[in-house]
């Protein structure tokens, strides 16, 4: 039987490889890191976990001498609101991520391919009702940055000398 976890992490698994080839379409190397790396039995207790290596990023990428990460966010965004939904706990965790590997930058790219940091969320959500029960912050699809707007467009190829 598969689970609603399960399910999740299909859906997950095939966002994470459609970011994956945008960015190297783009002139990226990508490779996928956190916890979509470790076995299933590992996924599935972090999944139940408070832990922040359950938000680690789910890719890490490179083009010349930046780096960045990504954690790719599917299933968003909502197509009746016009919102993305992010958890608190992740948006937490990605700021202590970002706070323990400055100057890498973390963005989520959601579904839309739209992207937007933790530090955005949380500013276009700062008026929202704090809570630490799980709940999600919305925030407007207006405050998304397009994909070619972050991530550029591919690198013209050097002339071999």
């Amino acid at each position: 039987m598969v689970t609603h976890w399960q399910k999740r992490k299909a859906v997950g698994d095939a966002h994470e490889q459609r970011v994956a080839a945008a960015l190297a379409a783009k002139g990226w190397t990508v490779e996928r890191c956190g916890q979509g790396t470790y076995p299933p039995a590992i996924q599935q207790a972090l999944a139940r976990t408070t832990s922040a290596l359950r938000w680690f990023p789910d890719l890490i990428a490179a083009r010349a001498s930046e780096v960045v990460t990504i954690d790719a966010k599917d299933c968003m965004p909502s197509s009746t609101s016009g919102r993305y939904a992010v958890s608190d706990e992740a948006i937490h965790a990605g700021l202590q991520f970002i706070a323990a590997n400055r100057p890498t930058p973390l963005y989520y790219v959601f579904g839309d391919l739209c992207v937007l940091t933790p530090v955005e969320v949380l500013h276009y959500t700062g008026h929202a009702e704090r809570r630490h029960d799980g709940a999600y912050r919305l925030v407007s699809t207006r405050h998304a940055h397009p994909f070619d707007t972050v991530f550029g467009r591919r690198l013209p190829l050097r002339a071999a000398s």
